[in-house]
């Protein structure tokens, strides 16, 4: 079968290639790959920034936003040929650490855990693939168009659980929520917030493209001035920081209300420097009892709010998230990103857009 592979830490070495058909091993669900997202994460092993291969092996199967549906489901696993699933990315390290040994393996402690399609495990970039039932998600049957959004939508339902949980020290009845970007994560985490009740908001560089439309159609308020601009005017008791810029999330840390939460999803590239008033900013923190903290990846858990939250929404604002859907074989387009990009798909059943 035919599959998107890597060699790890090569860059140009991105390529569609013969791999073998996957056997299921002892009660593993087998298949059949409809799509795969493409996110930052592929681009950066793409250029060879990092990314390891299963071991023994030179190349990597890569693809972690995943969408598929079932041919085969052994007896008792609670799934049947021809549901829709997607597979989750992390699997928890053997050993294992007192998080992963609770089901906690986005929190792992030691760094050993693997993952489909990044570390050591082949992923789901591929015509048809294979996943363990404790592993997989079932997704509602209408969300076969737009079901590749699942893994994103998890990692935004773990930035919400987080801020549950901080929140949770005292008394907390958030009412205003910002996001910082609005790409792919921001607008889900946006949809998360409007799906609360939150009178949300959403900064973003952009002034045109469908961006805009897609938070306002959402109810939400969409910003294109300056972080400090528009996080000193709403004092926002939430922050959900999408960007990784760094102007952006110190301006976020600086004007939140009192009390408030920041929790960063996006990972800031090396190598940028600038000028912050550290006193002020940790006064600031101090005096308000302010909150920062940094959340990745996703546990079961939150694969599972993901998946009521998806199907709670409307099905033809998902969809225009996807906004171009671009078969295997010309995987080099989906990797070249285009002025209006939201989310890209790469098809696996031969399927575009």
């Amino acid at each position: 079968m035919r599959a998107l592979t890597v060699v790890p830490e090569q860059p140009n070495s991105l390529a569609v290639t013969d791999v073998p058909d996957p056997e299921p091993g002892d009660g593993e669900l087998l298949v059949d790959g409809l799509a795969v997202g493409v996110c930052g994460t592929d681009r950066e092993i793409a250029a060879g920034d990092y990314g390891w291969a299963p071991p023994g092996r030179e190349r990597l199967v890569i693809g972690h936003e995943s969408l598929g549906r079932v041919r085969h489901a052994p007896s008792g696993s609670g799934f049947a040929a021809g549901d829709l699933v997607v597979g989750v990315v992390r699997r928890p390290d053997p050993a294992p650490c007192g998080a992963c040994a609770h089901g906690q393996f986005d929190m792992c402690r030691n760094g050993d855990y693997t993952e489909r399609g990044i570390k050591q495990l082949d992923g789901y970039a591929s015509q048809a693939w294979n996943v363990e039932p404790g592993y997989a998600v079932k997704l509602d049957p209408g969300l076969a168009e737009v079901g590749v959004l699942m893994e994103p939508t998890s990692v935004v339902a773990k930035a919400w659980d987080e801020v549950d949980k901080v929140g949770a020290r005292a008394w907390f009845q958030p009412r205003t929520a910002l996001i910082t970007g609005a790409g792919p994560i921001g607008l889900l985490a946006a949809l998360l917030a409007v799906q609360r009740g939150l009178d949300v908001h959403v900064l973003d560089v952009v002034t045109d493209g469908p961006k805009p439309a897609l938070v306002r159609d959402l109810g939400a308020t969409f910003h294109s001035g300056s972080i400090d601009e528009v996080a000193r005017a709403l004092r926002p008791d939430v922050v959900i920081e999408a960007t990784g810029v760094g102007p952006v999330v110190f301006g976020a840390l600086a004007n939140t209300a009192p009390f408030g939460i920041v929790c960063l999803t996006g990972v800031s590239s090396a190598g940028h420097s600038l000028t912050v008033d550290a006193g002020e900013l940790n006064r600031s923190i101090v005096l308000e009892n302010d909150v920062i903290i940094g959340s990745v990846n996703a546990n079961l858990s939150h694969y599972a709010a993901a998946a009521d939250a998806l199907a709670r929404a409307d099905i033809g604002w998902l969809g225009r998230l996807i906004t171009r859907r671009v078969p295997l074989e010309r995987f080099a387009e989906a990797f070249a990103p285009r002025p209006g990009d939201v989310k890209v798909v790469l098809t696996l059943d031969g399927s575009a857009s």
